[in-house]
């Protein structure tokens, strides 16, 4: 097997392992789809494809089909085991997650500094502010329950769909304050259609509603849309960070996984760094 070779093998795992990930973070609370989309490079090439399939596909398929396969098995095989997590060590769980959030913004830094060194933070520090507060506010004020039919089941895909065109938006909170995350979910694990159709139908309207205006927002303007983005995407790892520990042996813990989950995205980013050179 010659360098290249390995080259394309390493890339199509770390993609692999990447979808996983999102495709398991994407029904987790407080955990957002964009976030981690922005968090491993997907965001934008993602955009791009929805914003214009046909011109995007002969060059972005190589990345989504890997990308895609462990999106399905993230979402499919991996979210059970996840939410066991949640329920029996939820603090540990997001703190892992922060970590692999959190773990990528050292990359994503520099990629926006080289675009435009001249460009200040302020941009990135009013976003910050903003979404905290936003966020912080979505938390304490959205709350109830809603008999779920089909326009709800609509209304939950255009959510999701939101929560990947704007990273740090987590679709799963929104849903579970408003009473309807388990309806959606139960009916997502039966393959009840009269879920699965509706949600389908409010995710792709809004993809394709949204994604090809923040596409173009990303190509003219990436230093000052990135420095929004990754406001957005610390305010959103920051929130779900625990604030309480029932006894140091959690704390550790949780130590341990933010640590673990930090260094497995710096490496994931160190690997495709040197993929690309």
């Amino acid at each position: 097997m010659n360098k290249s070779d390995r080259n394309i093998i390493i890339t199509c795992l770390i993609l692999l392992v990447q979808g996983a990930i999102v495709g398991t973070g994407a029904i987790l609370p407080g955990i957002s789809g964009g976030v981690l989309c922005v968090a491993f490079g997907i965001y934008e090439p993602m955009m791009a494809l929805i914003s214009h399939p046909i011109k995007s596909f002969k060059t972005l398929y190589k990345t989504f089909i890997p990308f895609l396969i462990g999106w399905v098995l993230g979402f499919v095989l991996l979210a059970n085991a996840v939410e066991l997590l949640f329920e029996k060590a939820s603090t540990v769980a997001l703190m892992l997650f922060a970590g692999l959030i959190l773990g990528t913004v050292p990359d994503l830094m520099k990629k926006s500094v080289d675009a435009d060194p001249k460009l200040s933070f302020t941009p990135f520090i009013v976003t910050f502010t903003g979404a905290f507060l936003l966020f912080s506010v979505l938390d304490n004020a959205i709350a109830g329950e809603i008999q779920a039919n089909t326009g709800w089941y609509i209304f939950c895909g255009a959510v999701w769909g939101l929560s990947l065109v704007i990273p740090g938006l987590s679709s799963s909170s929104i849903l579970i304050f408003m009473g309807l995350y388990e309806q959606m979910t139960a009916g997502i694990a039966a393959l009840d259609f009269g879920v699965i159709a509706p949600l389908a139908l409010g995710l792709i309207l809004t993809l394709l509603l949204t994604a090809r205006f923040i596409s173009s927002l990303i190509e003219k303007k990436y230093a000052l849309i990135s420095k929004i983005i990754l406001g957005f995407m610390m305010a959103s790892a920051i929130l779900i960070i625990p604030t309480e520990f029932n006894g140091i042996m959690q704390f550790i813990g949780a130590i341990i996984a933010f640590v673990a989950g930090f260094t497995v995205a710096r490496l994931m980013d160190i690997a495709r760094a040197k993929q690309e050179a």
